[in-house]
This record gives C-alpha cells, sequence and structure tokens, in this order.
C-alpha cells in the first residue's frame, strides 16, 4: 500500500483550505446578532427605548437638560437589554443547534468563542453610539421645546467610563450564556441572580463590604457620571471577576471539552 493512501474509513486530511481570520469570525458573529428575529427586535427595541428615555426627559421640567444629562440618561435602557443580546450570542448557536456547523468549520472553538466575545464588545460601543445618537437629538431640540439652551458638555471621563461599563454589562450577558448555553435559563438567571444578591447585601448591614466589592450594580453606579474614584477601580475590577470572569472561565472550559451534539 502506498504510504499516501488512507483506509476508506478514516478522514482525509483538507489540504489548502485557509482558516477564516479572526476579524471575519468576528463580522460573522455580528451579523449572527441581527440575523435572527429575536436579536433584530432586540437591537431596534434598544433604540427605541434610548429615543424613549430622552423624549421623557426632554417633557419633564424638572429633568436636566444637557447632553451629558440625556447621555446618562439613556443608559438605563441600554444596560439592561444589551447583555441578553450578548446571551443570545452564545446561546443561538443551541437553540437554533448550529453549534456543530459552526465547530465543524472552525474547529478550534477557542477562536470562535474569542470572536464572539470581540463582536459582543463591539455591540457595547455601538450601543453606546445609538445612545449618543438619541441624547444629540434631544439636545437639538432643547431649545424647541424648552426654554433652555442647547449645551454640549460632556467630559472624557463619563464618555470613557459610559463606555466601559457597557462593555462590561454586554461581556456580563456573554458570560452567562457561556456558562448555561440556554438562553431562557441564562437570561432569568442574569437578572435574578444578581438582584438577589444586590437585596441580602443591602439588606444585611454586615454585608456592606461585600456590596462595596462584589456588587457589580452598585458599584458601576458612579460610571454613569465619570465618577469612578481609584479604589473604585479596584471594586470594579473584583466584581467583574466574579460576575464575568469566573462564569466564562467555566463555561468557556465546558465549550472546550464537551461533545457538542
Amino acid at each position: 500500500m502506498s504510504t499516501s493512501t488512507l483506509p476508506v474509513d478514516q478522514p482525509r486530511p483538507v489540504t489548502g483550505v485557509t482558516p477564516p481570520s479572526l476579524l471575519t469570525l468576528v463580522r460573522v458573529e455580528l451579523r449572527k446578532s441581527y440575523d435572527t428575529r429575536a436579536g433584530r427586535w432586540l437591537l431596534v427595541t434598544i433604540g427605541l427605548a434610548a429615543l424613549a428615555v430622552v423624549a421623557i426627559s426632554l417633557f419633564v421640567d424638572d429633568a436636566p437638560k444637557t447632553f451629558a444629562d440625556y447621555f446618562s440618561f439613556t443608559q438605563l435602557p441600554v444596560g439592561i437589554l444589551l447583555p441578553v443580546l450578548g446571551i443570545l450570542l452564545v446561546t443561538s448557536e443551541w437553540s437554533q443547534r448550529t453549534a456543530m456547523t459552526t465547530f465543524t468549520l472552525v474547529p478550534r472553538r477557542s477562536r470562535v468563542l474569542t470572536a464572539k466575545v470581540l463582536a459582543a464588545a463591539v455591540l457595547g460601543v455601538l450601543g453606546v453610539l445609538a445612545a449618543a445618537v438619541a441624547s444629540g437629538l434631544a439636545t437639538v431640540l432643547t431649545p424647541v421645546f424648552t426654554d433652555q439652551p442647547m449645551d454640549w458638555s460632556l467630559s472624557a471621563a463619563q464618555a470613557g467610563q459610559v463606555l466601559l461599563v457597557q462593555v462590561v454589562y454586554v461581556l456580563s450577558g456573554v458570560a452567562f450564556g457561556m456558562l448555561l448555553l440556554s438562553s431562557p435559563l441564562a437570561i432569568v438567571t442574569y437578572f435574578v441572580l444578581p438582584t438577589v444578591f444586590t437585596i441580602v447585601v443591602n439588606l444585611v448591614s454586615a454585608l456592606d463590604w461585600v456590596r462595596d466589592w462584589l456588587d457589580l450594580g452598585t458599584v458601576t453606579q458612579p460610571m454613569f457620571e465619570g465618577e469612578l474614584d481609584g479604589q473604585g477601580w479596584a471594586q470594579l475590577a473584583t466584581s467583574a471577576a466574579l460576575w464575568i470572569v469566573l462564569p466564562m472561565v467555566i463555561g468557556w472550559l465546558r465549550i472546550e471539552r464537551s461533545e457538542i451534539a
């Protein structure tokens, strides 16, 4: 038998095929985020929610009406909905049974997972940009509907920290998606577990230090105004390790080692 001949029952090596670049994989993952009906409507809802928030702020007399204030207000709906998009970016592979196809085309699962993380970060940036557009529209309309002038002031600290916090939030959704691999379970757990955790650490005074160091909602609150200080950065890193790094590492290893059905 020639050394170049393989038995019939053995897989033949594929030659001359260049694996897709990481940039290509990120583009594919971004397309997946709006290819599904749920993802497409979620993106539309994020934009509409940002517009709704600034519209309400525009017509409420007591609400501040500067670009920085509008920008801060819009982060609430964006921060709530973006993590769901991050969850779906991972779990849709299993709910739609495309994981086997994906990992067959790209056998190195770590490259696919890395692309999902990068795509989620891009979505976080796009969410902030959408909020900025809605805030800019409200700022332009402020002198039209109120007696206040346009105020475009926005500190670099606020812009940078808002951008970072939304990336953190969407990556926390990705982490829960990797850990649980089920859209309903991951979404419910993502909202229920941190909420229960926040309630407990706020009710028990002895757990104040836990709230200050491990409650992601508490730690990130100053970031919407660009006011995170030196200790705040350490607290952010600690809470991110609990709510993002830990579940993402466990989920990553699970996906790498498990059989894909």
